[in-house]
């Protein structure tokens, strides 16, 4: 759901110990940290939060701030830390639901969520974390309930990811929530990443598409995003790939993890964000150029997918300056 940001920049706080993961840490602060081409918004102010040096991988990382710091951020990310087996740190814990409690959203990345399980944040709440440790973090916290099959998990206030690419797939997550979708792709543009992958994707793929011209999928999916406006069917899509509709929902399955219809609509309502955030056209024209149909079907599944009306969402991100805008890039994420 959209948030309502200061004008001022909004703070990451970047919550760091011994042993954190240096993957997910780097891949948070080269999404807060950079801003990218054309986004005249107020960017994020990060800063990277710890008692002491702390050793991540190979490196020794001198923190900016102390640990009670992250009480005064708009947004405190936990990155993974490898050591699961053992219980997160005290202080770590303790600072973590401090800065929840004082009103900032806390997101962990891989097994950070760990940390927010151990603070009490996850209590009740459905969450993810690597789908190696899902069992762990599962036994370890009865009261979570954890699902080890989508790639991130947003609960408002507290959202936790799966590991590595979909850690930096919450982080754009939190773009787009925060300055919507243009600014978010071109984010994605400069991170050479997909602009949008759905948390509720599967983690894991049997046979995620090569990069390659010749895969069933190569030709089809560029088609389709330049025909949204068009009142597509699975049929119509399984005639164009040059094969039958269950041959074409298999590929897709294996794919993405997702069905043909599901992906479809998923691109439809990203459409929709741009057309709301860069246009000035109705609903009712926004509904027909995205396949739709009426205003009403726009509403209803927009609603049910970025949970808020059109409307509401135009509001929160058509008055702020957005990127330089670009036709969206066709890509296998439903």
């Amino acid at each position: 759901m959209p948030r309502t940001i200061p004008d001022m920049a909004p703070t990451v706080a970047l919550a760091v110990t011994d042993g954190m993961l240096h993957f997910e840490l780097s891949l948070a602060y080269e999404v807060f940290g950079a801003v990218p081409d054309g986004v005249t918004v107020p960017w994020y102010e990060v800063s990277v939060c710890g008692s002491a040096p702390v050793r991540v991988g190979r490196f020794l990382l001198e923190p900016d701030h102390g640990l009670q710091r992250l009480r005064d951020a708009d947004t405190v990310i936990v990155p993974g830390w490898a050591d699961v087996d053992v219980d997160p740190p005290g202080e770590l814990v303790d600072a973590v639901r401090a800065a929840h409690e004082a009103g900032a959203r806390v997101a962990s990345l891989c097994t950070g969520a760990f940390v927010l399980a151990a603070a009490g944040l996850l209590d009740g709440r459905r969450a993810t974390t690597h789908w190696a440790h899902t069992d762990e973090l599962a036994a370890r916290h009865p009261e979570v309930e954890v699902d080890p099959d989508v790639l991130y998990v947003d609960n408002g206030t507290v959202l936790t990811s799966a590991g590595k690419a979909a850690a930096m797939d919450l982080c754009l997550h939190l773009v787009r929530q925060d300055h919507g979708s243009s600014v978010a792709n071109a984010a994605a543009r400069r991170l050479v990443v997909p602009p949008h992958r759905a948390g509720g994707q599967a983690q894991f793929v049997a046979a995620p598409v090569p990069a390659r011209d010749d895969h069933p999928l190569a030709a089809l999916l560029p088609w389709v995003i330049e025909r949204l406006g068009e009142p597509l069917t699975v049929e119509d899509l399984a005639r164009r790939a040059g094969m039958s509709s269950r041959h074409l929902t298999r590929h897709f399955r294996a794919a993405t993890g997702t069905t043909p219809l599901q992906w479809l609509l998923t691109q439809r309502i990203r459409r929709a964000q741009e057309l709301l955030e860069t246009t000035d056209d109705g609903v009712d024209t926004i509904a027909t150029a995205t396949g739709m149909g009426t205003a009403t079907t726009l509403r209803r599944h927009f609603h049910r997918t970025v949970g808020v009306p059109p409307d509401t969402y135009r509001r929160t991100f058509r008055a702020r300056p957005a990127a330089a805008q670009e036709p969206p890039a066709a890509t296998m994420a439903p």
